[in-house]
């Protein structure tokens, strides 16, 4: 059986809609999720019998998966979350 990373709850976000703070926390939590597939097609969250292996591994690697991803993103990642957050920014003062 395949265990799927799963996203974690959105955190309450402050400020009123349109927030610049929370379109960019949006754009970045896009970006971390997109790296995040892309890290998983790579294999990177494959058993490699690196712990020991078994099932434990398995299921909890997609949570290191996601938390690389994330930190991926907050260290600049491939730029999607800027561009996501101009996008952002764009509809917020034309909408």
């Amino acid at each position: 059986m395949e265990v799927r990373p799963t996203q974690p709850p959105a955190t309450p976000r402050t400020g009123p809609p349109g927030d610049e703070a929370q379109m960019r926390a949006a754009a970045m939590d896009l970006e971390a999720s997109f790296l995040a597939e892309m890290l998983t097609c790579a294999g990177l969250g494959k058993s490699s019998d690196m712990f020991g292996g078994g099932v434990g591994e398995e299921q909890f690697s997609s949570f290191l998966v996601q938390e690389q991803a994330k930190q991926m993103a907050r260290a600049g990642g491939i730029g999607l979350a800027e561009t996501i957050f101009n996008a952002l920014q764009k509809g917020a003062t034309h909408g």
